[in-house]
């Protein structure tokens, strides 16, 4: 069977706990100059606790279900609830799970988000079995689709495996690294780079991925235009993001919030639905407005998923329809 998208890559299940008594102290300790403090020792009182699933592979999934595309995903999780909760929950949402694995020695990757009262999070993460995948896992016979979506940190033996796939077949690939990979820099990312369609990272991670001052996004996108000969989107906070396809550079601020809730998974969202619309309408204008507000949603709710945009929402509510996208 062939599927509009696959995504490959992680699968979590998270755990969010928001307190008041979470406070954020400045510290030149960290690289953000801000922490998030407890008091030692003490027993601490939560307004809320929720869990949810997550993972760049599951909530990409969801966004292309949700935009109508016949969508599977391949991940590995553990035998255990947190797996399970994984299954159920793309199943619920319409996503193929036979290409999903189970691995018997290694849990469920797990979250555990430390929400302060403004939305600001701390995350304490264990990786799991996402960071096991082995060429063994996939059946590449089978997995076929006009894309592929591939988020987070997967082996560099795995990745070749894809992309060597995605050439044999004709398959589009968007790709958006992790940090682990950001940090090998074009010497490591080169090769990977350049199989690309669609390249997805942050503003900061373009700035390290090139050795190019972060301010300067002229010198960052001429970098990597010359190693992707698709598109290259740069996220930017809640500053919006640029998006060049090599002749172009597109300049997008964010739709205005109602209420942030939390900002987990807003990346995966804006990278998913910007895809999403590339393969509706091949429009790079029409992929960034439903990617903004794919995002925004996201931002509105607790979790990753809530607030991932079905189609209709997206077209047919007002709020969606009017967004400023500047060419140069």
């Amino acid at each position: 069977m062939d599927f509009d998208v696959i995504t490959i890559g992680t699968a979590t299940r998270d755990a969010f706990v928001r307190s008041k008594e979470f406070k954020r102290k400045s510290s030149s300790m960290f690289l953000s100059g801000e922490s998030l403090c407890l008091p030692l020792g003490e027993k601490i009182d939560v307004e809320d606790i929720i869990f949810a699933t997550g993972g760049g592979a599951t909530n990409a999934a969801v966004t292309f279900s949700r935009q109508g595309l016949n969508t599977s995903c391949v991940c590995k999780i553990g035998n255990d609830v947190s797996g399970r909760e994984v299954l159920q929950n793309l199943k619920q949402e319409g996503v193929a799970t036979n290409f999903i694995i189970e691995d018997s020695n290694n849990k469920t990757a797990y979250s555990i988000l430390l929400l302060s009262p403004n939305g600001e999070r701390t995350v304490l993460v264990y990786r799991g079995a996402s960071e096991h995948f082995k060429p063994a896992d996939f059946n590449l016979r089978t997995l076929n689709a006009k894309w592929f979506y591939i988020a987070g940190s997967i082996p560099t033996s795995v990745l070749n495996l894809i992309l060597n796939k995605a050439k044999e077949t004709n398959t589009k690939v968007a790709y958006n690294p992790s940090k682990s990979e950001i940090k090998t820099g074009l010497g490591g990312l080169g090769d990977v780079l350049k199989k690309l369609d669609v390249l997805l990272i942050n503003r900061e991670e373009g700035s390290y991925l090139t050795g190019i001052d972060y301010k300067k996004e002229d010198k960052i996108f001429k970098k990597l235009d010359d190693y992707v000969n698709g598109i290259v989107v740069l996220t930017d906070g809640n500053k919006g993001a640029l998006i060049s396809d090599g002749k172009s550079i597109f300049e997008s601020g964010i739709f205005r919030n109602q209420n942030v809730v939390d900002r987990t998974g807003a990346g995966d969202a804006f990278g998913s639905g910007f895809v999403a619309g590339l393969i509706e309408r091949n429009d790079i204008q029409y992929a960034i407005r439903l990617a903004s507000a794919n995002a925004t949603g996201v931002v509105e709710k607790m979790g990753a998923k809530d607030g991932i945009l079905t189609k209709d929402k997206f077209l047919n509510e007002k709020r969606w329809q009017d967004f400023k996208i500047k060419i140069r």
